[in-house]
């Protein structure tokens, strides 16, 4: 029992610290895994909340993982430990069973989970754990109270800070498929459609009885005849064979205003151009903007291309412009793929033809001689 509470401590205390640290990583990304759940169970005045609340949740796991390796006041460490987890299973069994929320975000965009094995992950945590509890007298400390105060303190004030900073910056290590490096229109391809088997039903009209037809032998949907025995259509099944595989991007393009497709163009393009990311103009950082305003103006003067990209209606863009005195036009993308592009609005990306070059947070805004000289070559 002794070895067996020695294991469970070190895998619950690893993984906990593991997951803690990814989803601080990229706390706007977990933030916004929390603002999915708060539609799915109709908790929308959370919204608000989402990113305090993600940057809780994340020093939590790291402090109780911290905690129980340490072996320091265990007794309250399991039992946080153990009703975080079936909140989490309650959570991700709700997600599986329901289809409602597609990946948990139990470790942001480093490993994704179908919701089937998140609920499985967590399963096994929660046996862990209550090996855990079940055996905590086998749980020592690993030096004196005074030291181990002073490890934890140390920790948890470095788990404090690190979702601060990527809050306040850009993730320190980029597991998105827009990370810096990767190819966005190669990132579209890869996709596989889900097969599906179909069957079609037909009413026997001399027995009554349904039958199923692997193909109809013509293309009449109202009756056909074989063997001198009549049928007359009813309907058509299919089963999932086996479930789609979206491509790393998908749903990503770039159109105008007036709803023209640009985005083959934008990746055709083989110099440097610079996309002005905001999913929603009307949370946009405004503090930034006269920045943006020189560094577009200084792009055009000298023919870099600059594109604010948006969801936004026209409207909403127009109004936005005429009042932060923008000297560049926005384009049109989906906002998921705008919040998964770069966590700042607004933020910067440079692109060579449809390959991410640089990306910067609002808070560290470059200069275009800053940039032109480290990344033009």
């Amino acid at each position: 029992m002794k070895y067996l509470v020695l294991i469970c401590r070190i895998l619950v205390g690893v993984l906990f610290i593991i997951s803690g640290l990814i989803k601080a990583n990229d706390t706007i990304g977990f933030a916004y895994k929390l603002e999915e759940y708060y539609q799915v169970f109709g908790t929308e005045f959370l919204i608000s909340t989402a990113v305090l609340q993600a940057s809780l949740i994340c020093i939590v796991e790291v402090a109780l993982g911290v905690l129980l390796l340490l072996g320091s006041r265990i007794k309250l460490t399991l039992w946080l430990l153990m009703l975080m987890i079936v909140f989490f299973t309650f959570l991700t069994f709700y997600s599986a069973y329901y289809n409602k929320v597609t990946d948990c975000g139990c470790f942001g965009d480093a490993l994704k989970l179908k919701p089937w094995e998140s609920f499985q992950k967590d399963i096994a945590l929660l046996v862990l754990i209550g090996i855990l509890l079940i055996g905590q007298k086998y749980i020592r400390p690993l030096a004196s109270a005074k030291v181990l105060n002073v490890l934890f303190l140390v920790s948890l004030a470095f788990t404090i800070y690190f979702p601060f900073y990527t809050y306040n910056h850009l993730p320190v290590i980029d597991f998105r498929p827009y990370a810096i490096g990767k190819d966005i229109q190669k990132g579209m391809q890869g996709g596989i459609p889900p097969k599906f088997d179909t069957k079609f039903l037909y009413k026997n009209l001399q027995t009554g009885k349904v039958e199923e037809f692997e193909q109809p032998p013509y293309q009449d949907t109202i009756s056909w005849e074989v063997d001198t025995l009549k049928y007359q259509f009813v309907d058509q099944k299919q089963t999932e064979i086996t479930p789609e595989v979206k491509a790393p991007i998908h749903d990503f393009n770039i159109s105008t205003v007036e709803g023209e497709d640009i985005t083959q163009d934008i990746f055709a393009y083989k110099g440097y151009q610079f996309f002005l990311v905001s999913y929603n103009l009307a949370k946009a950082d405004r503090g930034v903007q006269p920045q943006v305003n020189d560094f577009a103006s200084l792009c055009e003067k000298n023919k870099i291309p600059f594109y604010g990209l948006t969801s936004d209606i026209p409207s909403v863009i127009d109004e936005f412009r005429h009042e932060v005195q923008a000297p560049y036009n926005y384009y049109i993308t989906d906002a998921t793929q705008l919040k998964t592009m770069i966590r700042s609005n607004p933020g910067l990306m440079l692109l060579k033809g449809p390959v991410v070059v640089g990306m910067w947070h609002h808070n560290d805004f470059p200069a275009l001689d800053a940039v032109k000289k480290t990344y033009f070559k």
